[in-house]
This record gives C-alpha cells, sequence and structure tokens, in this order.
C-alpha cells in the first residue's frame, strides 16, 4: 500500500480502514454517477497512479480513525500524531487526498480550516528539512555508465534507454511510453513524439529532437543498435530483458527505469544510492546549463513551462560559471 512514499514502511502502512474509501469518480449528483458514458468521462479525467496515491492517502488517514466528511479538529490531530513520523511532503500529500474526498462528496474541506492550516505550519517549521533531491546524472556519469557495458540485449537496451533518456530529458513515465512510431528519422538525428506526459494530460502532444553524437554516447545510434539487436520493429521500444536473453512484449514501468539505473551507476563505480530515473533528466538539463546553454532552449527540451521550475537545475549548473571565488583565488 506504500505507493508515493519513501518514509518507513510500517509507519507508511495504513491498518484496515474503518469505511470505504471514496471513489475517485464519485463527482457529482447520483443520477449523473449512475450514467455511464459520464462516469468513463470523470475516471478518465484523472490518471490511474493519482487514482491510486488518492487511495493509499485516504487509507491511511481512515484507518488512524479518520471519517469523510472529517473535522478540522480530527485532521489537526492527524497531522500532529505524524508529525516528525512521516515528512512534511506526505503530510501534505494527504491533506491534498482528504480535501479531494470531500470535495467529491460536496462537502466542505476542513484542510482549509485556519486551525489545519496553521498546525500544518507549526510542522513545517518544527520538522523542516531540505527536500531530498536525486543527483543529477551529468555527462561524465552517463559517459561512465556507458563505459561499463557490455554488449548483451540487456546492456544495449540500457545504453539507448539512458541515452535517449539524458539527451531528451525525458521523465521516467515519457520514456517508458516510447512507441516505435513515436520516432521520427531526420539528417540530424531523430524526433521523438511524447503523445503524453505528466504536464499534457490532454495528450496535446510535443516534439523533442535528439541530435547525432559523436562517440560512444550517441543516442540515436544506441537506440538503432537496441532496435535491430532486439528485432523490435514495432510497439512499445523499452521492453523487460531476461536474464536469459527473452524479450517481453509490455513496456517497461517507472520502477524500473529507476533501478536501471541505479544499477547501472553501481556498476560504473558511482554511488547508486544518490540516482534514480529522474536523474537522466535532471542531468541534462544541469549539463546544459554549465555549458552556456540558454534557459529557453533548455525548456524546450525539457519541457518545463517556465524558468521558475527550471531555475535549480540551471543554479547547480551554473555554480562554477563565473564564479566570485574562482576569480580571486
Amino acid at each position: 500500500m506504500n505507493f508515493l512514499t519513501s518514509d518507513n514502511d510500517y509507519l507508511s502502512e495504513p491498518k484496515p480502514a474503518r469505511q470505504s474509501i471514496p471513489c475517485i469518480v464519485e463527482i457529482g449528483s447520483a443520477d449523473l454517477r449512475g450514467d455511464a458514458a459520464v462516469a468513463a468521462y470523470l475516471r478518465a479525467a484523472v490518471s490511474e497512479s493519482t487514482r491510486r496515491a488518492y487511495r493509499a492517502d485516504l487509507a491511511h488517514f481512515l484507518g488512524w480513525g479518520g471519517h469523510i466528511p472529517a473535522t478540522d479538529e480530527a485532521v489537526a490531530r492527524y497531522l500532529a500524531e505524524h508529525a516528525g513520523i512521516l515528512s512534511n511532503a506526505t503530510l501534505t500529500r494527504r491533506l491534498a487526498a482528504i480535501s479531494k474526498a470531500h470535495a467529491m462528496q460536496a462537502e466542505p474541506s476542513p484542510t482549509r480550516s485556519h486551525l489545519v492550516v496553521m498546525t500544518m505550519r507549526g510542522i513545517r517549521r518544527s520538522h523542516g528539512r531540505p527536500q531530498r533531491r536525486v543527483a543529477a546524472a551529468i555527462k561524465a556519469d552517463i559517459v561512465a555508465m556507458v563505459a561499463a557495458l557490455g554488449s548483451g540485449l540487456g546492456d544495449r537496451r540500457d545504453c539507448a534507454l539512458l541515452l535517449i533518456g539524458f539527451a531528451g530529458a525525458l521523465r521516467r513515465s515519457e520514456l517508458c511510453a516510447i512507441d516505435c512510431t513515436d520516432i521520427e528519422r531526420v539528417p540530424q538525428g531523430i524526433i521523438v513524439t511524447l503523445r503524453r506526459s505528466k504536464t499534457d494530460q490532454e495528450g496535446h502532444g510535443r516534439k523533442i529532437g535528439i541530435p547525432h553524437a559523436r562517440g560512444n554516447v550517441c543516442a540515436v545510434r544506441a537506440l538503432d543498435n537496441w532496435l535491430a539487436a532486439s528485432g523490435i520493429a514495432a510497439g512499445p521500444i523499452f521492453r523487460s530483458v531476461s536474464r536469459h536473453g527473452r524479450i517481453g512484449t509490455s513496456r517497461l514501468c517507472d520502477r524500473a527505469v529507476g533501478s536501471i539505473v541505479r544499477h547501472r551507476a553501481e556498476a560504473a563505480g558511482l554511488d547508486a544510492r544518490r540516482y534514480a530515473g529522474h536523474s537522466l533528466r535532471a542531468g541534462l538539463a544541469t549539463s546544459a546549463a554549465a555549458a552556456g546553454v540558454s534557459s529557453a532552449k533548455i525548456r524546450e527540451q525539457t519541457g518545463h513551462a517556465s524558468d521558475a521550475m527550471l531555475q535549480r537545475y540551471i543554479r547547480d549548473g551554473e555554480l562554477f560559471v563565473g564564479n566570485a571565488a574562482g576569480a580571486v583565488l
């Protein structure tokens, strides 16, 4: 049941709920909810991963003894009892799930009350700590990971996955979603069509260019090698590969990408605990900023809506560009 939090599994595991968990599609009048077409569109409005997250968070609150609808006093007590045990980010997410559950039942949300808002503010001040950030897999890290790979099917897949994920600054979900039909070959390299992403739930889609590169870090060549060796010509590009070299038919899941990155980081002599699937995306943004690429061009690749969302990568990448201490030491 521990879907979204990295907190201690025992502490995050909800007890059996005392009441049923509100369904994510239970919005509006009972007459409308009974309409199959309306119910289907209501379900399509929210991703399956979001529904799972809400259910897990609500199960924890209900297992603690909470109810929907809840009073602001009960929510404040729930926060206080878990402060310092669960992370502030987890508690904030639980509040979002509780608020959503009330909205689905057309009930006022207790999470907006002054009592709950001030309780959460006090928890942040008392138990605040920097949010854990995975290490950016910069170009040197990617080069080391690729250099440590062999020539087996799994190695070829991982080489393509690492380099396409890095060069495209892709999220794990975007990387897993790529199909053969999403690749367009052009003289400069390839164009990858991302049909849907975390920030594009309505499927408008966007295209990113991945150019040819020299040496062993050419993402285009790595992709060609993987497709040729695997015989994949249709459907998902990145699939499971058994230790006996058997290739699966379904696409990799998000978590598999993180496992691959950590495994390849460890094989390259890096501290695997610092890396995750997001390291590829962060690595391209950080490396590009260090190379002097403009924020506008970086955003074209990453898909960030604004410089504000991209700023932490740019700041890390530019720490030693024109560094004041470097100019005088």
